[in-house]
């Protein structure tokens, strides 16, 4: 075996992930059950480019998980021959990537503008941001944060009537540029708020009573270069120095646990931690505007995809949060209320125990900093699609994601602190 390994590893280094074409790019899923078998894993990562969908690094795999990776065209027969010459079991999850990407975009929704059961590109997001806040004045407005690494604005929409004291809740979309599902939730949000204002009870109420900041793309350099030159893209697009790798991964750039647990030092990593915490431009304006409202900011809820979770903290520590009573149980009604619709099922519970420890997240910072409602989801799916959802998935898993949304919401409205 370790002969074919070093065979396969001959071959590879020049590949790269780079090319345009996914044709023939294969995403497979494994369950190792030893340590023999994370092993395979670990050397295949080493001598050949993997990308690891879930967990999002070789580092984080163990025995008896799920793991999801996706190789090159050329690769993939000899690692389908080790595979089962380990012994070990795997399924192919998608045969050819390049038709998995040509099929995400079924939506019968013929139309060049923005639709909601769509993928957007960014300049139709920035669009329909002016658009929203334009032609919902009473309920919407639309600020800059600040700007992105290749100098974007970042666009923000507050939503709510106005009024004195109001508390807010903070939800973002868009950390992990490929998980294209996750901005098309938070462009749903706003559409949903402001066409049931006045006519849904609940959300006319958290609306008149609470200010939601939503932030429709986080990572905006890495969207737009997912759309432009690889779909498969995650991280932010900012240069590193010393070395030729691009981007960091701003889900691990928060000071939290920073660079620890689950996070990689080297650039080239797709879990690279930034070369300090906060040192993307997206992560500090991010960090610096909850900072600043601190005092009304009273929950905080983001985006990603997929696996289908509904997380709270800690990722970077297996130590539970003082509230984890409180939390675990409005993740649990939050789940509920979210598989009532078309019976989608979520898995809740802390972060490092319920999928894997990941330092340096927005999450446990935002718990950190004293945000007592702090809650990640992983949309859908469960590894089918991974990060290419088809666009005829977009409706329900919006229609699911925002009645948990819409619980956590009311749930914080009853319980201000």
């Amino acid at each position: 075996m370790w002969a074919l390994l070093v065979l396969i590893g001959a071959a590879s280094v020049s590949a790269h992930l780079q090319d345009l074409s996914f044709d023939g790019q294969k995403v497979f899923r494994v369950i190792p059950q030893n340590d023999e078998q994370v092993e395979i894993l670990n050397f295949l990562a080493s001598i050949m480019e993997v990308d690891f969908w879930q967990p999002d690094s070789v580092t984080l795999v163990r025995p008896k998980m799920q793991v999801d990776f996706r190789v090159e065209a050329e690769k993939s027969f000899k690692v389908e021959d080790l595979l089962k010459e380990s012994g070990m079991e795997y399924q192919v999850l998608i045969d050819n990537l390049q038709a998995a990407l040509d099929a995400q975009f079924d939506s019968q929704a013929r139309t060049a503008s923005h639709s909601y059961v769509k993928y957007n590109n960014w300049n139709t997001i920035a669009a329909w941001t002016a658009d929203i806040a334009a032609q919902n004045p009473d309920l919407v407005s639309r600020s800059v944060i600040g700007k992105t690494y290749e100098g974007r604005p970042m666009y923000l929409l507050k939503l709510g009537k106005s009024g004195a004291d109001k508390k807010a809740i903070f939800m973002d979309c868009g950390f992990h540029a490929r998980e294209w599902i996750s901005p098309a939730f938070c462009q749903w949000f706003v559409k949903e708020a402001v066409e049931t204002y006045g006519k849904d009870t609940v959300m006319t109420t958290l609306l008149d009573k609470l200010d939601f900041y939503v932030l429709p793309v986080v990572n905006i350099d890495g969207y737009v270069y997912t759309w432009t030159n690889d779909r498969m893209w995650r991280k932010t697009r900012s240069k590193n120095t010393g070395s030729t790798c691009i981007g960091t991964d701003p889900n691990r750039n928060f000071d939290a646990g920073w660079c620890t647990l689950g996070a990689s030092d080297y650039p080239c990593s797709s879990t690279y931690c930034g070369s300090a915490p906060e040192s993307e431009k997206e992560t500090k304006a991010l960090a610096d505007f909850i900072r600043e409202h601190l005092s009304t900011i009273k929950a905080y809820l983001t985006i990603h995809s997929y696996s289908q979770l509904l997380l709270f903290p800690y990722s970077y520590t297996y130590n539970l949060p003082s509230n984890y009573q409180e939390l675990n149980s409005i993740a649990r009604a939050a789940s509920k209320e979210l598989a009532s619709l078309y019976n989608t099922e979520y898995t809740y519970g802390p972060g490092a125990t319920t999928i894997y420890p990941a330092a340096g997240g927005s999450d446990d910072w935002a718990y950190d900093q004293g945000i007592k409602y702090s809650f990640t989801f992983e949309l859908r799916d469960t590894g089918r699609y991974g990060f290419l959802l088809p666009e005829s998935q977009i409706k329900p898993t919006c229609e699911e994601t925002f009645l948990a949304v819409k619980y956590i919401a009311n749930y914080v409205l009853e319980h201000l602190y």
